[in-house]
């Protein structure tokens, strides 16, 4: 699939099969994020996988629309660092998120991205 199809193709899917992803598939998913453009090529990203059903069951409660995490197979936390690009840190994890999102698409997955979140609920995945 070219680049323009997985941009008609994409959509906020928020019902999944329970079949993990294949290890191939994400390691592609990842790689589109690392080559994604970033202000002075800084790269101010972390991006945390995701797989343990308990932890993911925590972070869809960290947000009014994430309920629908507790389900996915696999979620992808996109991590800013501020002090690395205090100006363009979120752009720039934005910019990879969407390279995910439609290199997902192409690989046939669904996707869904989840602005509505607390921070310290995330941030408490870490601890467990």
């Amino acid at each position: 699939m070219d680049v323009s199809e997985a941009v008609r193709q994409r959509h906020s899917t928020r019902t999944y099969a329970s079949t993990p992803i294949p290890d191939e598939k994400l390691d592609r998913i990842l790689e589109a994020a690392r080559l994604a453009p970033s202000a002075g090529s800084i790269q101010p990203w972390h991006f945390i996988v995701v797989k343990d059903r308990e932890k993911r069951e925590v972070l869809a409660k960290s947000g009014r629309y994430a309920r629908f995490l507790a389900e996915s197979p696999t979620t992808i936390v996109g991590c800013g660092d501020q002090r690395a690009s205090p100006n363009w840190y979120a752009v720039d994890v934005a910019i990879a998120m969407q390279n995910m999102v439609l290199t997902a698409t192409a690989e046939g997955l669904g996707t869904c991205w989840v602005g509505s979140f607390s921070e310290e609920k995330v941030e408490s995945v870490k601890s467990t």
